[in-house]
């Protein structure tokens, strides 16, 4: 089909004209109906507008000039191919009017099928299709229903009302029992609905039908569902949506015509065979509608074998062009088969790594490419429990699903509760308001954690997260009652010890206990199943992908640990040292009237005995985790936090002594105490004293920690182990600060190693904007700089991780502010440009520069992918995500070998 095109620049494109690889300009649907036209594949005739045309009618609100013109020239060369003309009263020509963007938008867009019918055409159509004047009607019936709401808003319901009361005077609940009367009369109906919401007749014009349908697909791109599709996957708001003119093809017309759809490989479980369905005398929208039951595709082999094998032919072939599991939609119109549409099919987690495996042994991809079809957000989905939904279970309340997982326990409403039962071999779900640094051994206890408030980087969704550990924030349905030990939702009163089930994925939360699926993939990296040998084809295309992805990468991967219990599972995860150990969570729970006696201090004498008492315990610590790194690095972050973690709430304390003072009791310690948290008590405490501050200000106390880590490494090679350690300084904003620390440290440990050969390394954390703009000069100081994009984020926007995303991130989203939370994958432009600036001047100072990052960003693909082309030596991240930085890692490097392209 050729047309002159009457303006300089090419709205218009044939199917004959484009191909798969002009997904930008002709949409997914549009590229593949060319690529499948160019095969030589029954693709229905027909043209595409391109994204650019509606780009330009969103800009200014009219067609762009010469677009008009272009449609006339492609619709008559159509005409001229088909015989027919569009609208033709004896001898219809019928097109359907798709959405098609670059990405798929599953029913977010409009579709406009039979367009062209009118008064006259209806009965040219019956004519034609044999004076089957039912379907001619029906398809008349059809049009005025989709264009009505689709083109002019008309209520969808009103011709479901409208459908419905002819049903119900032919006694019948289906469709197909209605007859070409009842559908004439209900054609009358129908445009008398659309006569009343629109104020004048249903469009007789073809090309008018034509032109308003192809500007309402436009328009549809900016519909309030497509705009939120968007922001939910991360698809730009520029791209626009082009469209496609298609040549109507029926699968209406008897019992040798149908619809279907069809997979070339199983998308759920990527298992090969053939899978679909199929509705025989049926149009695609019966399908998606339900108003019939489908039936399996092989079973289309008995109701037109030729068909079906010309469909099986098909199949192979575009699997083989694709070299991928293909999506497609097919329509039978009296024994002649037509493809729809074709596209790299949606499939699950465990089908992507299972069909990447077979693809790689078939020979269609390399392992290369393998790595290209899986990505760490499906390997996480694959890492969590999973409920076992058979039967009906009905959610009491929907929170945030903050972190993936399924769990089942009897409710507890505090830490010391959920210890005591999880030591009883209990199974607890930890229920708070929200959590804090001291249920941290509640929530290790606990099997999921549920709060009424916060979002997905509270203290207990990222705390969970690196732990593994199921949690639902904000789930604000639910009214906890800790004094009174329980919680109502929904008319219902949850007491302490009942069984309550969470989903960390869906946030949906359950009474009673639901049954919970291991994960196989879990297992298979703690050990307990071996990757090659197993009979589970999932685990084996795990470790098949999991292996190259490690040969590939360039990124180390460590992980932030705090216990010797984490740093085993970390290694048997992959982790190849610890990037972040805290040193603050070894100062909670008991220790906690230590670190308080310690800040408190006003005596020399009092903060020495302080930290002596601490010394040990400390230096037991450190001992625990180079026993189970064995060698490995591990860096060791000196004490961070803001006072007001380690001191009583100033409100409580002052209503505790006052009312102790009401009673008589002698409250002088207190009254000392409240007077010292007073004292210390800050508007801010994140901007605070805290980190590297503190080390100053408090005498001994980084001193003690350095010597701490320096013994517990010298006795751990004296015992006959290997032990890396590597000292971090937090907060530091200036190379003074990071040199008045060093130089003790450096005291310390040239005291207390001796000769034992252990070898310290001195570095800091890049977490304030300032010390990222001089990293030049902090480099001169430091032998390694470990990115903390946690406060680097926070600091960088100006807001407190703590408040904002229950505040206003849901509004940022909304807007498009935010297309992710900050704090979720990292701000390239912003925060990612901080890190850059200082990795490059860091490495200027000094070559030998070692660079890590240890937020939250260190497992989250994307982020993982800038860091690798920022050119950091690691990233770390929890223990339960080593394997997703590891596959993201060997990704990154070979979707950036020999380019520059990110």
């Amino acid at each position: 089909m050729a047309a002159q095109e009457n303006d300089d620049h090419k709205y218009v494109y044939d199917f004959s004209e484009g191909n798969k690889d002009l997904k930008d300009l002709l949409g997914g649907k549009g590229a593949n109906l060319a690529e499948m036209t160019n095969l030589g594949l029954p693709v229905p005739p027909g043209f595409t507008i391109t994204t650019e045309a509606c780009q330009a009618y969103l800009a200014t609100g009219r067609e762009p000039d010469g677009l008009a013109e272009q449609i006339e020239a492609h619709l008559r060369a159509l005409e001229s191919e088909m015989g027919k003309r569009l609208g033709d009263p004896r001898d219809p020509l019928l097109v359907s009017v798709r959405s098609g963007a670059k990405f798929s938008m599953p029913g977010m867009m409009e579709t406009v099928l039979n367009v062209g019918l009118n008064d006259q055409s209806v009965v040219g159509l019956a004519a034609q299709a044999g004076q089957n004047d039912r379907f001619a009607w029906d398809s008349y019936r059809r049009l005025i229903q989709m264009f009505g709401k689709t083109v002019c808003e008309v209520p969808g319901e009103e011709f479901e009302h409208a459908l419905d009361e002819v049903k119900s005077a032919k006694g019948t609940h289906n469709d197909l029992d209605l007859d070409a009367d009842d559908l004439r009369g209900l054609v009358d109906a129908y445009k008398k609905i659309f006569a009343k919401h629109t104020g004048r007749e249903f469009p007789q014009q073809p090309r008018e039908q034509l032109d308003l349908a192809i500007r309402a697909v436009f328009e549809s791109w900016n519909a309030e569902r497509a705009v939120l599709y968007r922001r939910q996957e991360r698809i730009p708001a520029d791209l626009g949506t082009a469209v496609n003119v298609v040549t109507m093809v029926f699968g209406n017309l008897g019992p040798d015509s149908g619809t279907g759809v069809a997979f070339t490989r199983d998308p759920g479980s990527g298992a090969q065979g053939i899978y679909g369905d199929y509705l025989a005398n049926a149009q695609g929208e019966d399908v998606v509608a339900g108003i019939r039951n489908t039936v399996p595709l092989q079973e289309l082999e008995r109701l037109d074998k030729s068909s079906y094998d010309e469909l099986l032919s098909i199949m192979a072939r575009l699997e083989e062009h694709y070299r991928d599991l293909c999506d497609i939609e097919f329509t039978i119109e009296r024994g002649k088969l037509w493809m729809l549409q074709t596209r790299v099919g949606k499939r699950t987690a465990a089908a992507a790594f299972v069909i990447a495996g077979q693809l790689v042994d078939e020979g269609l991809i390399d392992e290369d490419e393998a790595l290209h079809r899986v990505n760490g957000a499906q390997l996480a989905q694959l890492m969590f429990p999973r409920f076992q939904l058979d039967h009906e279970f009905e959610a009491v309340a929907t929170g945030i699903g903050a972190s993936p997982g399924a769990a089942s326990g009897k409710v507890v409403f505090t830490s010391a509760r959920a210890v005591e039962l999880a030591a009883e071999g209990e199974s607890v779900i930890l229920v708070r308001r929200e959590t804090n640094p001291d249920d941290l051994n509640g929530m290790i206890a606990a099997k999921g954690i549920l709060t009424s408030r916060g979002g997905k980087t509270s203290h207990a969704a990222v705390v969970a997260r690196g732990m593994g550990k199921t949690c639902v924030s904000g789930a604000d349905a639910i009214d906890v009652n800790v004094p009174a030990k329980r919680f109502t939702v929904a008319g219902r009163t949850v007491n302490e010890g009942d069984v309550v089930s969470i989903d960390g994925t869906t946030g949906k939360v359950y009474l009673g206990e639901v049954p919970v699926m291991p994960s196989e993939v879990v297992q298979y990296f703690e050990g307990s199943l071996d990757g090659e040998h197993v009979d589970n084809p999932l685990v084996r295309a795990v470790h098949r992908v999991m292996t190259h992805a490690d040969g590939k990468r360039r990124l180390a991967v460590r992980t932030n640990a705090d216990t010797g219990a984490d740093a085993a599972r970390a290694r048997r995860f992959g982790a190849e040292g610890i990037g972040l150990c805290r040193t603050e969570h070894m100062f909670l729970g008991e220790r906690r009237e230590l670190v308080e006696r310690l800040i408190l201090a006003r005596a020399e004498g009092e903060r020495d005995e302080a930290l002596a008492a601490l010394l040990p315990l400390q230096r037991a610590d450190f001992e625990e985790i180079f026993r189970e790194m064995d060698g490995l690095p591990v860096t060791v972050r000196l004490i961070d936090p803001p006072l007001h973690e380690f001191l009583p709430p100033l409100e409580q304390l002052a209503v505790n002594v006052a009312v102790a003072q009401e009673r008589g009791e002698d409250v002088a310690k207190e009254e000392a105490l409240l007077a010292a948290v007073r004292r210390m008590h800050e508007e801010n405490p994140m901007l605070g004293l805290r980190g590297v501050r503190l080390g100053l200000v408090i005498p001994g106390l980084f001193a003690m920690q350095v010597r701490a880590i320096a013994e517990a490494a010298v006795a751990v090679v004296r015992g006959g182990g290997k032990a890396c350690p590597e000292i971090m300084v937090p907060l530091v904003g200036a190379v003074q600060e990071l040199e008045t620390v060093r130089a003790e440290a450096e005291k310390i440990i040239t005291e207390v190693v001796g000769d034992s050969g252990v070898e310290v390394l001195i570095g800091t954390m890049i977490e304030v904007p300032r010390a990222a703009l001089t990293a030049g000069q902090i480099a001169e100081a430091a032998e390694f700089f470990s990115f903390g994009t946690n406060d680097l984020t926070q600091m960088g926007w100006g807001f407190s991780r703590d408040d904002v995303e229950g505040a206003f991130f849901w509004r940022y989203l909304e807007l498009g502010i935010f297309g992710i939370s900050p704090f979720e994958s990292i701000d390239r432009d912003g925060v990612g440009r901080l890190v850059r600036i200082a990795a490059e001047e860091g490495r200027a100072a000094r070559p030998g520069l070692k660079l890590g990052v240890c937020g939250e960003h260190g497992g989250d693909p994307d982020s993982v992918h800038f860091f690798h082309s920022v050119g950091l030596d690691y990233v770390s991240c929890s223990p339960f995500r080593v394997p997703v930085a590891r596959l993201e890692a060997g990704r990154a490097a070979v979707e950036t070998d020999g380019s520059d392209s990110r």
